[in-house]
């Protein structure tokens, strides 16, 4: 049930915020462009994509994956609590497993006792369920945010950086495939960091690249970079950020 919810909050969540980012897509943006999604998402993001390339020499590209390393540097703290959670989690598996044993029947009652009993654990050792989530819910306007300022600032659009126009297509699917082939390597890592093994993590470990290819495919070659590059950046912080220790958690608390 908790699982349940969470990914229908990510799905709901997602949807909104792709239906406030489709409109538009043709007008410039302006500073005089209206609405929250302009003023305090896209304006803002084209704005400091056009300033740090003014540093870098006019080059957009470079800047593209500046911004993408400050804007995963903002987001680090969500990220290492993620990461930090998931591998609290993994630890709690034995004990969540008997809970599971323990109020095995389906009828209402006693899994709403099941519910009960895993928020008190979760409480008990400071791990926060919900924390996966964040990231994601964080990340899903930044990324239409990024399509936004490039498809409707001519001069990041039209921009060429290496083989590729900006706001093109990559005419040689080099980027889709790194951007693949990252996506793989990035949720690889987190499987054997966090031991998780399961049937439903397997199949995202290999349907989550494909949909990425397809979908880099279809959009501007610099939404993939900025993929990739934040998949390289998210492959370097999973190797680095350790978690709590395991015997630490299941002994009463998180390491901090």
């Amino acid at each position: 049930m908790v699982k349940r919810r969470i990914w229908l909050t990510i799905l709901l969540t997602a949807l909104l915020i792709i239906i406030s980012g489709c409109t538009q897509i043709n007008e410039p943006i302006t500073p005089e462009s209206k609405g929250f999604w302009n003023e305090y998402i896209v304006y803002p993001l084209s704005w400091l994509i056009k300033y740090v390339a003014g540093v870098f020499g006019g080059s957009y590209g470079l800047s593209i994956i500046v911004v993408t390393i400050f804007i995963r540097l903002l987001i680090l703290p969500l990220m290492i609590q993620q990461t930090k959670n998931a591998k609290a989690m993994q630890a709690l598996q034995p004990e969540i497993q008997k809970l599971r044993e323990k109020y095995s029947s389906k009828d209402m009652q006693t899994q709403q006792k099941l519910q009960q009993e895993m928020m008190l654990l979760f409480q008990k050792h400071g791990v926060n369920p919900m924390a996966g989530c964040f990231p994601i819910l964080i990340q899903m306007p930044i990324l239409i945010g990024f399509y936004h300022a490039i498809m409707r600032t001519k001069e990041i659009a039209e921009h060429n950086f290496l083989w590729f126009d900006l706001g093109e297509k990559d005419p040689f699917y080099i980027l889709p495939i790194v951007a693949g082939i990252t996506t793989f390597i990035q949720q690889k890592i987190v499987m054997a960091d966090t031991g998780q093994q399961n049937p439903q993590m397997v199949m995202m470990l290999w349907m989550m690249p494909i949909m990425i290819v397809i979908f880099a495919i279809n959009f501007p070659a610099a939404l993939s970079l900025y993929w990739v590059v934040g998949n390289i950046f998210s492959i370097a912080q999973t190797y680095f950020i350790k978690g709590p220790n395991i015997d630490s958690v299941r002994s009463g608390g998180t390491k901090k």
